[in-house]
């Protein structure tokens, strides 16, 4: 019996070598979406779920203080008008939904743009604060009394 083997030259060799590479790599971006799936399920159950688009959390917003407005109930109105006073919440409640969904429908990649705008204001009002409040804190300006330009404020001379 004779049994044949693959002839193993240059060519064999490094086709094996390719096949080998394929694998590796496939084997490696496997091994990384388990590992990048493994850390979202531990995040999930850590953090809970992740937050979803502005358009998204805007909705859930209108929701909750749907929710909220429906059930209030309210001391300031009587036994008769709590009636009328729930049905005008209502109503108001219908109209906000009804003017925001089409805008969200159509636009919710607006909602994202304008939640990272104002993450952005918010940094800059921040850092207008912070750079205030180093001044005020700073202490008196020690040039005052000494002949020298006192800043960019005036002196007022009260004598």
């Amino acid at each position: 019996m004779s049994e044949e083997h693959p002839p193993s030259g240059p060519a064999h060799g490094a086709a094996d070598e390719v096949r080998a590479t394929e694998a590796d790599a496939d084997a490696w971006a496997k091994a990384c979406a388990e590992d990048l799936e493994a850390e979202k399920a531990r995040r999930r159950a850590e953090y809970g779920p992740p937050p979803g688009s502005a358009a998204e959390e805007l909705r859930k917003l209108v929701d909750a203080v749907a929710d909220k407005l429906a059930g209030l109930q309210s001391p300031l109105f009587g036994a008769v008008a709590q009636g009328g006073a729930q049905q005008l919440v209502n109503q108001v409640v219908r109209q906000a939904k009804a003017a925001v969904e089409p805008v969200v429908e159509r636009n919710p990649e607006v909602f994202d743009h304008l939640a990272a705008a104002g993450s952005e204001l918010l940094a800059a009002y921040r850092s207008a604060v912070e750079a205030q409040e180093r001044r005020w804190t700073r202490g008196p300006d020690r040039t005052r009394g000494r002949g020298e330009e006192p800043g960019p404020g005036e002196h007022i001379d009260l004598d």
